[in-house]
C-alpha cells in the first residue's frame, strides 16, 4: 500500500548485518557485467518493485532476504536501484538494506533511481504539481537515506499526459511511419502542447530541473509504457524552453519475448529527441511471461490461450517459459546496448539473470532455446499477440 505523503511511514529493520547469513550462495560466480549509455548504466538494473506487494509477500520483505538480495547484486557489479513512490514500501525497504551494508558498499559506490507523480491505481491517485514533485523527492532522499538521487523519473506520464492518439491497443510502430499525425509526432510539431495535461507534465518537469539545480537530482527523465506518448513528450520537452532533452527514458514491457517494439523506437528517443540514456524494464511483462500471470496484469485474461500454449512448450526446458523469455529479453537488450530493469525477489534470481546476461554477451544461442523462442514467437504471431500494447491508461 502506498503511504500518502506527509503520512507516518512504515519501518523496517534488519538484524544485525554480521548476524545476516553469508554462505556459498551469497557469493557471486567471477566475471564482470558491464555497462551502457552515457548514463554508464550496468546492463542489468535491479528493479526494487520487488520489496512490495505487487510481487512478494510482507513476510518475505521483512525477513533477511531483501538485504542479502541487495549485497549478492551488488557483489555481482550491478550497481544501480530502481524503485518509486508508488511501489509501496519499496523504498524504504531498499534504503534500510543499503544502510545496513554501507560500511561495504558507501552511496558513491551506487546508483540510485526513483519516480514521483505516480501515488496509486487510478488517474486522480496521479499528482504532477511542482509542490507534491518536490514533497515527493524530499521524502524519497529520506526514505533511501541520501543527500542526492542520480535520477529522478516522473512515473507513468501517459496517465497525466493529454491523450494523442488513433487508438490505444495494436502495434506502435505506425505512428513513425504513416500514422505520424495521429499520433502528434509530425515534424514540426514537436512543441505542441495539446492539452492540459500536457502542460502538467512540463510543470512537473520544470521542477524537477530546478532539484537537479540544487544538486538533489542527478539526471531526470519519464517512464511509462506507450511508446509513441513517451515519444511525443520527449520531443514535447526537447522543444520548449529552456530547450534541454531528457536525461533517461524508459519504457517496460516493450522488449521481451512478446514485444520487441522498443528496438524500433530507440533510436528515436536517441536521435530525434536527445534523450542521453534510454532504458527498458520487466523482460518478463510485469509477471506476464511466467508460470502464474498477475490476475491484475492487462493483458492475462486476453491471452490466457497463448500463455498457456507457451507454457506447456517450455514445459520441458529447464526454467521453463520463464528462462526462455528471461534469455530472450536479455539477449535483445544487451545487442542493442540497452541496460535491463529486472525484479531480483532473492540470491537465486540474481545468479539467474546475471548468468543469462553473460550468455548474452556470445554471439551463438543455443540451438534448442532459440527453436523454443521461434515457437513462442509463432504462438503470439499466429493470435495477434506479437508486437500488440495494451491499452494504457486500461
Amino acid at each position: 500500500m502506498v503511504a500518502p505523503l506527509g503520512s507516518v511511514q512504515p519501518v523496517f529493520t534488519f538484524s544485525p548485518i554480521e548476524s545476516i547469513p553469508d554462505e556459498a550462495e551469497d557469493k557471486p560466480e567471477p566475471g564482470l557485467q558491464g555497462s551502457f549509455g552515457a548514463l554508464e548504466l550496468p546492463g542489468l538494473v535491479f528493479g526494487a518493485a520487488v520489496f512490495s506487494g505487487f510481487y512478494n509477500s510482507d513476510s518475505h520483505i521483512s525477513s533477511d532476504i531483501p538485504v542479502r538480495t541487495v549485497r549478492l547484486a551488488l557483489r555481482y557489479g550491478i550497481r544501480t536501484f530502481d524503485t518509486s513512490a508508488y511501489y509501496g514500501p519499496s523504498e524504504i525497504v531498499l534504503g534500510t538494506a543499503l544502510k545496513a551494508l554501507e560500511l561495504e558498499y558507501p552511496r558513491s559506490s551506487y546508483k540510485l533511481i526513483t519516480k514521483c507523480g505516480r501515488y496509486g491505481s487510478g488517474p486522480e491517485l496521479f499528482d504532477y504539481s511542482p509542490a507534491t514533485i518536490r514533497a515527493s523527492v524530499q521524502r524519497s532522499l529520506s526514505r533511501l537515506h541520501t543527500t542526492y538521487l542520480d535520477t529522478v523519473y516522473l512515473h507513468d506520464v501517459e496517465y497525466v499526459a493529454t491523450a494523442v492518439a488513433p487508438r490505444r491497443t495494436g502495434n506502435p510502430v505506425s505512428a513513425l511511419d504513416d500514422e505520424k499525425a495521429q499520433y502528434g509526432l509530425l515534424e514540426g510539431e514537436e512543441g505542441k502542447v495539446h492539452g492540459e495535461g500536457d502542460q502538467k507534465i512540463l510543470d512537473a518537469i520544470a521542477e524537477l530541473r530546478k532539484m537537479q539545480e540544487e544538486g538533489l537530482i542527478k539526471t531526470i527523465g519519464i517512464t511509462g509504457f506507450p511508446l509513441p506518448t513517451l515519444l511525443r513528450l520527449a520531443l514535447l520537452v526537447r522543444n520548449t524552453a529552456p530547450y534541454k532533452p531528457l536525461d533517461v527514458l524508459l519504457s517496460y514491457s516493450h522488449l521481451c519475448l512478446q514485444t520487441s517494439t522498443f528496438i524500433k523506437f530507440a533510436p528515436q528517443f536517441l536521435n530525434r529527441a536527445g534523450v542521453s540514456q534510454v532504458v527498458t524494464a520487466s523482460p518478463l511483462s510485469m509477471g506476464l511471461l511466467t508460470p502464474n500471470s498477475p490476475a491484475w496484469h492487462p493483458a492475462t485474461e486476453l491471452m490466457a490461450k497463448e500463455l498457456k500454449e507457451a507454457r506447456e512448450k517450455c514445459a520441458q526446458w529447464q526454467g521453463g517459459l520463464v528462462n526462455i523469455a528471461l534469455g530472450y529479453a536479455i539477449r535483445l537488450a544487451s545487442n542493442a546496448a540497452v541496460p535491463t530493469v529486472v525484479g531480483l525477489s532473492n540470491l537465486r534470481e540474481v545468479h539467474e539473470n546475471v548468468r543469462l546476461w553473460r550468455e548474452a554477451q556470445h554471439a551463438q544461442v543455443d540451438e534448442n532455446r532459440k527453436a523454443l523462442e521461434d515457437d513462442i514467437l509463432k504462438i503470439f504471431a499466429d493470435s495477434n499477440f506479437l508486437d500488440w500494447s495494451w491499452a494504457s491508461p486500461p
